[in-house]
């Protein structure tokens, strides 16, 4: 179930924004945290043909004794697929994703903000941010 969806203004020179989805299924609920991180990489494509998870950037960290597994990738994004997803059309090249599942203890809760990559990039210090100020309760 999506909790929020945030809307990013476009950074300058960029043709749109972004937006950062929060989604909460309930415990247990979701999938697994790399099911999840292998669909976000797999949305993107790259130029010159590499799989996107061979430049995806995965960590795994602790925030407040939490797990916390971040995903960074760029490339063309494909968009969300499976069979709930609307047809999306062409890829949209120079987008990124920055990503990220926490495992609190009431389950696990998914942000993925996409965008134009340098939209993505000025924001990304507010997502970081935002991360390390999730606590257990």
């Amino acid at each position: 179930m999506r909790l929020a969806t945030y809307t990013i203004p476009a950074a300058s020179g960029d043709s749109g924004g972004g937006e950062c989805l929060v989604n909460y299924f309930g415990q247990g609920q979701g999938g697994s945290v790399d099911a999840n991180v292998d669909r976000w990489v797999s949305q993107f494509q790259q130029a010159n043909g590499k799989p996107s998870k061979d430049v995806a950037k995965i960590e795994k960290k602790t925030v407040h004794g939490m797990k916390l597994t971040t995903i960074d990738v760029s490339g063309a994004y494909t968009g969300m697929g499976g069979p709930m997803a609307a047809p999306g059309g062409a890829p949209k090249a120079g987008y990124r994703l920055l990503g990220a599942i926490i495992e609190g203890p009431q389950g696990t809760v998914f942000f993925k903000f996409t965008g134009p990559a340098k939209t993505v990039g000025q924001n990304q210090a507010a997502f970081d941010k935002m991360l390390t100020s999730l606590g257990p309760e």
